[in-house]
C-alpha cells in the first residue's frame, strides 16, 4: 500500500513533535510493508512570515492530493495580534474549511500509568474512556462578525449560524461512532438560553429514535462541565457544537495530566482527514527539546485509522505508547523523577513497536 501524507510542521514545538511521528510512521510503514510519501509543506505563523499567507496555495494543493495530514501546531507570541488581517489561526480555519473537515474527534483516555499526574483523584479518572466529537464548520467562530460605533458607545457582534443539515451530520456520526463504543451519546447545548441549541436539541431527539439501540442524553454545557470533572466516567460519546466543544475537550483533556498526551482527528465525508496533537504551539518550551511527542504520535494512529484504513498498524502504535510509559518513559509536562526529552520519548515508542 503507498499512500501520501503531507506534514504540516507549523509554530513553536510542532516541528519537533511532527519529527518524532513521522519517525514512527515510518516504523510502521516498513515493518507492515507499506510506503508511505511525505511532504512537508507551510502553514500558520512560519508561512505568514515566509509567504504572507497563513495557509499558501501550494500547501493547500497538497493537501487536497494527499491521503492524510498531520499537523504539529500553528501561533505564537510572535504572530499574536488580534487586529491583524492575516493571523495563523486563519490557516487552521481555511483548512477546515477548503477540505470540508466538519468533524472533531477527540479521545480522552486515563491511562494506568499517569493516574498520579492527573489533578483529579485516581479513581474518577481510572477507566475514563470518552471520544469528544466538535463540530467545526459551523457556530460563532464562522459567523458574521462585525464592531460599529453607536451613541451608546462601541457595538459588537458575534453571530452563532448553523443550518439544520450541519447539525444532523455531526450528531448522525455521534450515534454511529457510539454504536461501536459503549452505546452512550451526550448531546451537549444551551437549548434553556439559545435558539440554535433549541434546534440542536431537537435534531438531536428526532436522530435518536433512529438509534434505539444508543443512550441519548441531553445535558446544558454548563453542568457537562461540572460533571467532566466530577464524575468523567459516565460519559461515552459527547457531540457539541464549535465553541462549546473547543471549551469541553480542553477541559477534558487535563483529566489525563497533560495537554500533551491527546490527538484529534478533522474528518469530512470522505477519507481525507487532518490530525493534530490538541496541545498549542507552546513557544514557551520550543527548542528545548522537552515538548510530550505523544498527542502527535497518537494522532498519527488515528490517521492510519481513519484515513488509511490500517487498523492493526493504528493499534500497534496505541500499544507500544502504553508499553513506554508502563516502561517509566516521562516527558517533564508528566512528572517523573527522570524527564526524557522529546526524541527520548520518541525513541521509547519506536523501542516498543520493534519489541
Amino acid at each position: 500500500m503507498q499512500s501520501k501524507i503531507v506534514l504540516l510542521p507549523g509554530d513553536g514545538v510542532g516541528p519537533e513533535v511532527v519529527d518524532q511521528a513521522r519517525a514512527v510512521l515510518t516504523t510502521v510503514a516498513k515493518k507492515s510493508g507499506h510506503v508511505f510519501e511525505f511532504q512537508t509543506c507551510l502553514m500558520g505563523g512560519i508561512a505568514i512570515d515566509q509567504t504572507g499567507e497563513a495557509l499558501p496555495a501550494e500547501t493547500l494543493s497538497a493537501c487536497k492530493g494527499a491521503d492524510a495530514v498531520l499537523l504539529g501546531a500553528v501561533g505564537g507570541p510572535k504572530w499574536d495580534n488580534p487586529r491583524a488581517k492575516v493571523r495563523p489561526e486563519m490557516g487552521l480555519l481555511g483548512i477546515r474549511r477548503e477540505l470540508g473537515l466538519y468533524a472533531n474527534l477527540r479521545p480522552v483516555r486515563g491511562y494506568t500509568e499517569l493516574l498520579g499526574s492527573s489533578p483529579l483523584k485516581p479513581d474518577r479518572v481510572e477507566g475514563v474512556n470518552m471520544l469528544v466529537l466538535r463540530e467545526l464548520t459551523g457556530g460563532v467562530y464562522f459567523g458574521q462578525k462585525f464592531r460599529e460605533d453607536t451613541p451608546k458607545g462601541v457595538r459588537v457582534v458575534d453571530t452563532l449560524e448553523y443550518y439544520d443539515f450541519e447539525i444532523e451530520r455531526i450528531v448522525k456520526l455521534a450515534f454511529e461512532i457510539a454504536r461501536g463504543r459503549q452505546k452512550k451519546v451526550t448531546s451537549v447545548d444551551k437549548a434553556n438560553v439559545l435558539e440554535s441549541s433549541r434546534v440542536w436539541r431537537e435534531i438531536a431527539s428526532n436522530l435518536g429514535a433512529k438509534y434505539p439501540d444508543v443512550t441519548l442524553e441531553h445535558q446544558l454545557v454548563d453542568s457537562c462541565a461540572m460533571r467532566l470533572v466530577t464524575a468523567p466516567g459516565s460519559f461515552d460519546v459527547i457531540v457539541t457544537e464549535n465553541m462549546f466543544g473547543d471549551i469541553l475537550s480542553d477541559e477534558a483533556a487535563v483529566l489525563t495530566g497533560s495537554l500533551g498526551m491527546l490527538p484529534s482527528a478533522s474528518l469530512g465525508e470522505g477519507k481525507l482527514g487532518l490530525y493534530e496533537p490538541i496541545h498549542g504551539s507552546a513557544p514557551d518550551i520550543a527548542g528545548k527539546g522537552i515538548a510530550n511527542p505523544l498527542g502527535t504520535i497518537l494522532s498519527a494512529a488515528m490517521l492510519l485509522r481513519h484515513s488509511l484504513g490500517l487498523e492493526a498498524e493504528a493499534a500497534s502504535i496505541e500499544r507500544a505508547v502504553e508499553k513506554a510509559l508502563a516502561r517509566g518513559a516521562r516527558t517533564k509536562d508528566l512528572g517523573g523523577d527522570k524527564p526524557v526529552s522529546t526524541s527520548g520519548m520518541g525513541e521509547a515508542v519506536l523501542a516498543a513497536l520493534e519489541s
